[in-house]
């Protein structure tokens, strides 16, 4: 058995509201052993014998539609990779006072045309960079101040991606290392 973290895009938006022990209900119900529910925001820990693990994304991503009635990317990552993306960030060290760093977990690293006209978004508040399936933004200051939104990311990226502010995501490499 190993171990996934599942990082889930949008669980609870646009008037769903899914309880953590449901949640941990649904992902039990598809098989998966050992499940946890990591702040009430999308993270899901549990094992799995399963070696294919897109295969394994697609049915997490099946049994939630069918369950839940609306559609809920998933994005798995095991606890290894997690800590190999975060030793990645191209934003290491102390951040200034007033940013924020986030991760943008995606389904597969993106072209390289797409990944410039990422990095074509950047401003004087938003920095991006992309390492493999990871999208690391940088803000400084508010975010409500940002011209980057995650629809704006999903269009030019062709599908989905769920952010996390970078603290939530060492705090789960910590715990399931």
């Amino acid at each position: 058995m190993a171990r996934f973290i599942a990082f889930l895009r949008a669980i609870n938006v646009g008037g769903h509201t899914v309880k953590m022990d449901r949640l941990r209900g649904l992902f039990e119900d598809a098989g998966l052993a050992n499940v946890e529910t990591f702040i009430a925001s999308g993270n899901v820990i549990f094992d799995s014998a399963a070696r294919n693990h897109d295969s394994l994304e697609q049915r997490i991503e099946q049994h939630l539609a069918s369950a839940l009635g609306y559609d809920v990317a998933t994005f798995l990552r095991a606890p290894a990779q997690l800590g190999a993306a975060l030793d990645a960030t191209p934003f290491a060290g102390e951040l200034p006072a007033g940013t924020a760093l986030s991760v943008g977990f995606l389904k597969r690293p993106p072209t390289r045309a797409v990944e410039r006209m990422l990095l074509d978004c950047r401003t004087d508040t938003d920095d991006l960079s992309i390492v493999g399936r990871e999208l690391w933004w940088l803000r400084h200051g508010r975010v409500s101040d940002s011209p980057i939104t995650g629809k704006l990311l999903e269009r030019i990226l062709g599908g989905p991606v769920t952010v996390r502010n970078v603290t939530t995501v060492r705090k789960l490499a910590a715990k399931y290392a």
